[in-house]
């Protein structure tokens, strides 16, 4: 009878760690801040798909512009 009271709060222990582990914020900024950068380059993207409409001279200097940035900044991305 021991034994299956022994067994069964091993299980309960096991159980609120996993709980925990899952619970758990870490990591939780990482994951909004690619989503900010994300949501940022597809606004940028959007702009200069916009841009790139208009017959002017300028607009389409500022679409490149923005366009050699945005491809600097994801080329600088390393992953350790």
């Amino acid at each position: 009878m021991h034994e299956l009271f022994a067994y069964g709060h091993v299980a309960a222990i096991t159980l609120a760690a996993r709980i925990r582990r899952l619970a758990s914020e870490r990591g939780q900024g990482t994951v909004e801040y690619v989503g900010l950068i994300l949501l940022v380059s597809l606004l940028m993207v959007g702009m200069v798909a916009a841009m790139k409409g208009f017959n002017g001279r300028s607009g389409t200097e500022i679409a490149e512009v923005i366009v050699s940035k945005i491809k600097s900044a994801v080329n600088a991305i390393t992953f350790r």
